[in-house]
Order: structure tokens, then sequence, then C-alpha cells
């Protein structure tokens, strides 16, 4: 069966797994959430050590997913990865190097003898939780704002600034998804300590972060929203691949495309139910409902970026150079041989859930950080 898809198949079936991979990744940030409650929902060390523990045996899961999503569009659209990492390098490196702080941390933060000391490496957590995410986001806002690049006839890419990426967060829609994002890392960061901690003073502040967290969400998701469904944005001719700026592009998908209205209007309720539950109705389960919403949020706005001849890397600076799905792909035999191999991810994704369940079916206590397996903890 899969031998039989076209090439234009095979490229918006792997747009889709690249948006899934992504949209976990998403997920995943409330890793980098927690690591910014570190200095506001904590009393003590104590409480620190809890939080830390927590999402300890969790952040390997986020940046290997960050890797792999980089991974597919590398294998999947090479033309892509080219000009973004090759033109807008210094965004991601900056984004890289927040990363690198973060596993620094979680592996020297209780070293006996460190010179730094833990608080600052609990500054490092807070500033791959704060600053990377607002970089990722103000990244991928991008897909809908544009970049400033050209390419040549050979495909090599020109960036038409000196800041080589860095610029995309002075402008407001992408500083905008960026501190959502943020904001958004922070709720699940709350939702999911509030699931894995049983400690009843800390539970009732991350209930309460969870809270204060959407209120501040709010202004830049509806901001976000109605810029969305009112900008211009590039358009690609189905025919001729010509690219051009239509009013209303990504509210047209939107109307085009009623699967993905859904998915964005049941994803954002749920993130809003998951916060309500935990907030008003004294659940536990609400990061369940969070996660899923952000990950339906995801797969929206990655559908919207990159479906109904919509180019999903567009050029501010030279139009024709913009990146669709279909130009900035692998070739069809690259593509087949990918999905054959992909066929194995559900069965690594199930490995992944069997051993989360494994991990979080105790809840983490003060016993446990005093306990036999104390040496173990970060």
């Amino acid at each position: 069966m899969i031998g039989s898809l076209t090439h234009m198949q095979l490229q918006e079936l792997w747009w889709l797994i690249a948006a899934v991979v992504g949209s976990l990744f998403l997920f995943l940030t409330f890793v980098q959430g927690g690591q910014t409650l570190l200095f506001t929902a904590t009393k003590d060390e104590q409480e620190k050590a809890l939080i830390i523990n927590s999402i300890g045996t969790k952040w390997e899961l986020t940046f290997t997913t960050l890797v792999l999503f980089g991974g597919a569009l590398f294998a999947a659209f090479p033309l892509f990865y080219a000009t973004s990492f090759g033109g807008a390098y210094w965004v991601w490196m900056l984004i890289l190097f927040t990363f690198i702080l973060q596993a620094v941390s979680f592996e020297y933060r209780k070293k006996p003898g460190n010179l730094l000391g833990a608080r600052t490496y609990e500054i490092f957590l807070a500033i791959n939780g704060s600053v990377g995410l607002i970089l990722i986001g103000a990244a991928v806002a991008t897909f809908f704002t544009g970049s400033r690049f050209t390419l040549n006839e050979y495909n090599q890419v020109t960036w038409q600034t000196q800041f080589h990426g860095l610029e995309a967060a002075l402008n407001p829609f992408n500083l905008a998804l960026g501190l959502l994002l943020a904001f958004l890392a922070r709720i699940l960061g709350a939702l999911y300590l509030l699931n894995n901690i049983d400690y009843q003073p800390l539970n009732h502040r991350l209930r309460r972060a969870a809270w204060i967290n959407f209120l501040w969400l709010l202004p830049f998701l509806l901001f976000v929203l109605v810029s969305l469904v009112t900008m211009d944005g590039f358009a690609v001719d189905g025919v001729t691949g010509v690219v051009a700026m239509e009013h209303g592009k990504y509210l047209n998908n939107l109307l085009a495309m009623p699967v993905v209205a859904c998915l964005l209007v049941v994803g954002l309720l749920s993130v809003i139910y998951g916060v309500a539950a935990a907030r008003f109705l004294d659940k536990r389960s609400g990061i369940w409902f969070g996660g899923l919403g952000t990950v339906l949020i995801g797969l929206s706005l990655f559908a919207l970026a990159g479906y109904n001849h919509t180019a999903f890397y567009p050029s501010s600076a030279d139009l024709q150079s913009s990146l669709t799905i279909y130009n900035a792909s692998s070739s069809h035999y690259t593509l087949t041989v990918m999905t054959y191999v992909a066929l194995a991810v559900p069965f690594v994704l199930a490995y992944i859930a069997y051993v989360w369940w494994q991990m979080d079916s105790k809840k983490l206590t003060l016993d446990e950080l005093s306990g036999p397996e104390a040496d173990k903890m970060y």
C-alpha cells in the first residue's frame, strides 16, 4: 500500500508525521514549564527537590523529541532544514545552548563540591524553560510571518539580516506566540507536578500556579488567534507553484479544512478544562486534558501552515524563495523508504507509554527524598 502512494501523498503524509512529533514536543515542554516554577511555586529546598526529581525522569524525552523533530524535517524536507538551520543559525544555536544548560544542570546541580552552587543550576533550568521556549515559539511563528531569506538557482540561502534568525523575536506576533508557548509550558508543568507529587502544601500552590499562568496566557492567546484569522498569508498556486500574498489566508485555511478548525477548538477547550479541573474541581488528572489539548493545538497550527496550498516556510524578502511541502521535500524513493521505517514508531511510542506508566504509577513523596533511593535523586 505504501508503495502505491504518489509523491504528493507522501509529502503530505510526512508533513503530518512531522506535525505529530512537533506537537508531542509541545506537550513534553511541561518539563521546561516545571523548571520555571522552582522560584515561584516552592517554599523551601525540599519542595524544589520534589519538583526537580519529578521532572528529572522526563527531561531526556523532551530533548530527544526535539532532536527527532529536527531529524524528521531533515530527512523529509531537507531544503527547509538547510535553509533554516543554514541561515537562521543564531536563533537555533541559542536554543541549543539553553538545552545544553538544562542537561548540565540536571547532571551537576547536586554534585558534591560543584563550583557554581545549586542555585546557579536552578537559574540555568529557568533560562531553558523561559528563553529557550520563547525562541522556539518565535521560530515556529515564522511559518506564518515569514523570514528574510532568498534562495538562488542552486538553492543556496542568503539571509538578509545580520541577526540570522534572532530578528524573529522582534515581530509582535512571533513574540506573542513565544510567550504563549512559555506560559502554556508553565501550565502543563504545574498540572504534571500536581499529578506526580503527593505533598499537599506544594499541590495547593501548583493548582494556583496553573490558574495564574492561564490568566497570563489569555491575552497572548487572543492576540495570536485574532492575528491568525486576520493576517495576510502566503498562498501557493496549485498549478504554477507561484507564491502570492492572500488576504485572510489562514482563516480561509480553517474554513477549507473544518477538521483542522475542530482540532483547534477541541484543543483549546481541553486545555481550559484541564486548568479548571485542577483549580476548581480538585482533580489531579488535568495534565492529560491539557496535554491532549496541546497536541491538538499543535497539529492544527502545523496544518494551517503547510496544507491547502500554503508556503510553510515563507520568505518575506522574496516570495518565490518560499518553501512548501512540495518543493522542499525529499524524493519519492526516500520518502517511501522512510515511511516503511516509520511503521515501527507506534511500537516505540507504546513502549515509552508503558515505561512512563511504570515510573509514574507511584506518586513522589518527601519520604523518597531521604529513603534508600535518595542517592539516585537529582
